[in-house]
């Protein structure tokens, strides 16, 4: 029997009203451009937060012992009915204890044609330990991860077809057509080192240097679209920013894995100089194959100064790098293109507001007026 599709064609599963950790307001951003270029109904799962932390958790050290998941309902006592019929369903799954709250969404397999995850942040060493909570991706028709080196293993596991993408960024948010001043010297967000950090830090103690950093140990938002916002009017008030593969301090011998994190996205489009440790990797290779994406500078790097003080003096190779990396970002990283590659990829059309976007992302690139034009891909 046919299904019968609403107005709404797509319907997003979100967890903004239960996870509030800054890492996840990127993925919300995303939820709201698939919003602003395709027709959806938004389910924001609605819990009290600090209830959930417990519930989750508990929920989620018992699927470590049981495989009886369909009865692990992380939302005790909540249950939402899904009434309509869509035709495609999307879930963004930043940790794999995430899927869990879809056991408090009833039909949300059902009454969905086709459903579609993407499975953010899974570890090649971890994927033993969370068999049973990636076993629960098998009731999706398709599964998209970031983490390429994970990919093979995950898809041998489920049987399920496993697709490769990218990391994005509302690169219309984070692009300044007209680049404000960039009166922030050095932007430093999340994870660093701190012979860099206290090297930077004597400078702006002692001198005409304006260092921008991390000062406090919660990592929760109170609003994610306010901490978007602060977060990119920074980053295009920059001149520099630190950036380093995912979880660059846990890498080692028992982890030698090196993926792309989303702040390379964010800082090509802002259009922030990025300094840092790139990782060694196809993805990062294929997104960000630029001169100069990434300037390379030790981890460790007492002499910070004297690094910015030399690159300053090269006016008309940091200005190319700032178009390159803001071109290259409207042209190939806006969330925009990730939603139409997973379209494309499950066979499924996209809606005319889609091109309506990226005709946008083209016509401020043009407007940035690139020093290569061969360095960017159409």
């Amino acid at each position: 029997m046919p299904m019968n599709f609403p107005e709404k064609r797509t319907l997003i599963i979100s967890l903004r009203k239960l996870k509030y950790h800054v890492s996840r307001a990127a993925i919300y951003e995303f939820e709201d451009v698939i919003s602003a270029c395709d027709s959806v109904d938004l389910l924001e799962l609605d819990y009290h937060p600090e209830f959930f932390k417990v519930t989750n958790n508990l929920s989620n050290q018992a699927l470590h012992f049981s495989k009886i998941s369909q009865y692990l309902n992380p939302l005790p006592g909540r249950k939402i009915e899904i009434k309509k019929e869509y035709e495609v369903l999307f879930f963004f799954s930043q940790s794999i204890k995430d899927i869990l709250a879809l056991n408090s969404v009833k039909g949300w397999r059902s009454k969905c044609k086709f459903a579609i995850c993407w499975m953010d942040e899974i570890w090649e060493k971890d994927i033993e330990k969370y068999r049973n909570h990636l076993n629960l991706l098998d009731q999706f028709d398709a599964i998209f991860m970031n983490f390429s080196s994970s990919l093979d293993e995950v898809q041998k596991l489920l049987k399920r077809p496993c697709y490769p993408i990218h990391y994005g960024v509302d690169a219309l948010a984070f692009t300044h057509p007209q680049v404000p001043t960039r009166s922030i010297d050095m932007l430093s967000v999340g994870r660093r080192s701190s012979i860099t950090h206290e090297s930077m830090v004597e400078l702006a103690d002692t001198g005409d240097f304006f260092y921008v950093y991390d000062t406090l140990n919660g990592l929760n938002m109170k609003y994610y679209k306010y901490h978007r916002s602060l977060y990119k009017n920074l980053l295009k008030r920059s001149n520099f920013v630190l950036v380093n593969k995912a979880k660059f301090d846990l890498l080692g011998t028992s982890n030698p894995q090196e993926e792309v994190g989303p702040r390379f996205f964010e800082g090509a489009a802002s259009g922030a100089i990025m300094l840092g440790y790139a990782p060694v990797c196809q993805p990062f290779q294929e997104n960000f194959d630029w001169p100069d994406a990434v300037i390379d500078i030790p981890f460790d790097c007492p002499n910070i100064g004297e690094v910015l003080q030399d690159l300053r003096s090269q006016t008309e190779r940091l200005e190319s790098i700032r178009r390159n990396s803001m071109v290259n970002a409207l042209l190939r990283h806006d969330w925009v293109y990730r939603w139409e590659y997973i379209l494309t990829t499950c066979g499924l059309d996209s809606l005319p507001i889609l091109s309506k976007r990226k005709a946008q992302l083209q016509e401020v690139s043009q407007g940035l007026n690139p020093l290569h034009e061969s360095w960017v891909e159409n």
